[in-house]
């Protein structure tokens, strides 16, 4: 995979700036937005596989294709300002786990 930054950002965060820009003034342009830190995408996967005792190698390869296209190292992050969101990935990471162990007691 290719050894690139990116931040991900939680979908409430997504939420929230689209709804900001909705009831603003007209922009006559765009915006960027991100989660609030910036993480090498191989780094990233190779610590949650980690974490789900995952023992798959992930190769970072600056040749690789992210969905077809070359990356560099910043393609998948803003550039300039970005409207950043509140939710680190690690406290939406344990939220989505708590909330999946919930589900699965509820069923057993």
């Amino acid at each position: 995979m290719p050894p690139v930054l990116f931040q991900p950002i939680a979908a409430d965060d997504v939420v929230s700036a689209v709804a900001k820009v909705a009831i603003s003034s007209p922009l006559n342009g765009s915006i960027e937005i991100a989660g609030p830190e910036q993480f090498r995408f191989d780094e990233l996967i190779r610590q949650r596989l980690s974490g789900l005792n995952d023992s798959r190698e992930v190769i970072a390869d600056p040749g690789a294709r992210y969905f077809g296209a070359e990356m560099s190292e910043d393609s998948l992050v803003p550039i300039g300002e970005a409207q950043l969101g509140e939710t680190r990935f690690e406290d939406w990471l344990n939220s989505s786990t708590s909330q999946t162990a919930k589900k699965a007691s509820q069923v057993a």
